[in-house]
Parts: C-alpha cells; structure tokens; sequence
C-alpha cells in the first residue's frame, strides 16, 4: 500500500467520524433566521474541526494501483485495471466489446 493510500484512507476514517458534527455546525451556520453571533460560533466551531475531515479533501484512488486519475465511482477501480477486468470477465454484467 502506497503513501497516498494510507493517507487517503486515514482521511476517509476521519470524515466518517466527523461527518455527523460537521453537517450540524454547518446547518446551524447557514441558518438565517437566528442572531449572527449564534451563526458565527457554530461556523467558528466548524472551522476547528480536522482539515481532513471535509469530503473534499478525499481524492477518489484506484483500489488496486493508487492511481489517483479515471477512477470508476461504481467500482473504484481506474481505467486501466476496469479494462483489463472486462475483458477477463471479472466484473459482472460487463464485457469488453469487440467487433
């Protein structure tokens, strides 16, 4: 397993931990009917959390090679290795067309 992998991986850990808190202080923040001081302390709150712990910081990577690029959300697998998979057979309900 690569660095970025393990990187990758302690993220998505982290965003599935703080995934409930970050979405509560962010509601609250956004909400425009209460007093800016309530909504500026929940975004305040928000901000302290773990910068990894945002969705956007997870780059989606191959599963088999690391690669960061042309990843499949379905299967999580990059182009490379789906295309070699079809044409083996192994990914069901998918076949390498030829003609």
């Amino acid at each position: 397993m690569s660095n970025q992998m393990k990187r990758d991986h302690r993220c998505r850990l982290l965003v599935a931990k703080y995934e409930l808190e970050r979405m509560q202080w962010k509601a609250i923040s956004r909400q425009k009917n209460l007093p800016n001081e309530i909504r500026y302390e929940s975004f305040f709150k928000s901000s302290k959390l773990p910068r990894n712990s945002s969705r956007t910081r997870v780059r989606n990577r191959c599963i088999f090679t690391g690669r960061p690029r042309s990843v499949s959300k379905l299967f999580r697998v990059s182009r490379l290795v789906s295309r070699e998979l079809a044409s083996r057979g192994s990914l069901l309900g998918i076949n390498k067309s030829c003609w």
